[in-house]
């Protein structure tokens, strides 16, 4: 079986079972393979054991805790989990859409209103609910394949494709921040088929920087840099800054130090040119979001105080920042990569602060990947010289509480 296959087979025995929803996928399964979880939650050992077929926890190299009623957070329920069926639909109707993406077709209408339209929602994205942006982002993709399939001159074929690659390439970045980034790929062929179609280098280089993030989060680190790379071939603006910085993270995952450290080097040197037109949200890259980037390069390479730097630099730069460019998705990322940093560095203070900044996040935006941070700063909680200490007991229950039931507004205690 693989990753994702065992986590369906514990999810539909606990259904069975329990007739409750759990949210164990591929990425749990990781965790629990490199041993970053040595104890998760009794529901899915009970899983495990049945569809493995074991007696007992300890064959599955399951290690209890000094306290039996610690356990490492479970994946928590998404604030979109409605949104499953949702997801599963639009990755096969934009593989439906690739056909149509390939041909060379021909119509009559200006774009400018689709691409209003997207501007809109890239700009709004992680400030209002998801799902009516993913709802709209969908019809937007729609509207232009059906345009599509009428008569127009050739440079407005070719604005319709761009609008439906960007529609395409932003439903991709919604489906991974929504757990799902095999399905995101899904959207993401057919976009860059209408980045080809379209000829538009920009969207060429945003693809691949939605690839190289689907990639990541699905652990195939070495998939994700080579994504990055290759993105890097067609990047001029705030995707030059994203894509360079990303790849020195993907190698320094992937045990590739030396490189890592080169390609690090080269992403704070690189500069964005000013004349390229930028979108917004998930496609557009700050120097404040660079430099959390270029943190998580650095804690990857299990150096804590460069990380530290460069995220008190980075969250500065965003509380700096207009509210209207703030990006709050990277920013609720960069103080979790400060809170293992203070961590890593005996700073349990530090670490509870920025921690609690993040556990106020209202329930529509936390994020599969923001669940996923916020249990590794768990589990580092628990593991760090401070595991006794009741303010290191209360910082772990919050984010238990967090990851459990989103709807909480849990703060660990002063």
């Amino acid at each position: 079986m693989s990753r994702a296959e065992l986590a369906d087979a514990v999810c539909t025995w606990l259904w069975e079972t329990t007739e409750t929803k759990y949210e164990l996928d591929g990425h749990y399964i990781a965790k629990l393979e490199r041993g970053a979880v040595r104890w998760p939650g009794a529901a899915y050992r009970a899983g495990l054991r049945y569809v493995l077929n074991v007696a007992d926890d300890s064959e599955l190299g399951f290690i209890a805790p000094g306290s039996p009623t610690v356990t490492d957070p479970e994946p928590g329920v998404s604030s979109v989990i409605d949104l499953e069926d949702d997801l599963l639909h639009a990755g096969d109707e934009s593989v439906a859409h690739l056909a149509l993406a390939e041909e060379s077709n021909v119509g009559d209408l200006t774009v400018e209103q689709l691409q209003t339209d997207i501007l809109r929602i890239t700009q709004n994205y992680l400030r209002t609910p998801t799902k009516p942006l993913f709802v709209r982002t969908r019809m937007i993709r729609d509207r232009a394949f059906r345009l599509l399939a009428g008569r127009q001159p050739p440079h407005q074929t070719r604005g319709l494709y761009a609008a439906a690659g960007w529609a395409l390439n932003l439903l991709a970045w919604i489906t991974v921040d929504l757990g799902r980034p095999d399905i995101a790929e899904s959207h993401t062929r057919t976009a860059w088929a209408c980045a080809d179609a379209a000829d538009r280098d920009d969207l060429r280089a945003w693809v691949r920087a939605t690839q190289h993030t689907a990639a990541f989060w699905q652990d195939d680190f070495g998939r994700a840099a080579a994504y990055a790379e290759d993105g890097l071939r067609y990047a001029a603006g705030g995707s030059a800054l994203f894509l360079a910085g990303v790849r020195a993270v993907d190698l320094a995952r992937s045990g590739r130090h030396a490189e890592a450290r080169e390609a690090l080097t080269i992403a704070k040197r690189t500069t964005v040119r000013a004349d390229v037109e930028e979108l917004g949200g998930p496609f557009l890259c700050t120097p404040e979001r660079a430099e959390g980037i270029w943190s998580d390069a650095h804690l990857a390479l299990g150096e804590p105080q460069p990380t530290l730097d460069h995220a008190d630099e980075s969250i500065a730069r965003f509380e700096a920042s207009p509210h209207l460019l703030r990006n709050f998705g990277s920013e609720r990322m960069v103080r979790l990569q400060q809170a293992k940093a203070h961590l890593l560095l005996g700073e349990l203070d530090g670490a509870t602060e920025a921690v609690t900044v993040v556990l106020n996040t209202a329930v529509e935006y936390r994020v599969r990947p923001l669940i996923h941070r916020i249990s590794e700063v768990a589990a580092l909680t628990r593991m760090s010289t401070h595991a006794n200490d009741p303010k290191a007991r209360a910082l772990h229950e919050a984010i238990r509480v967090f990851t459990r039931h989103p709807a909480s507004r849990a703060t660990p205690s002063k």
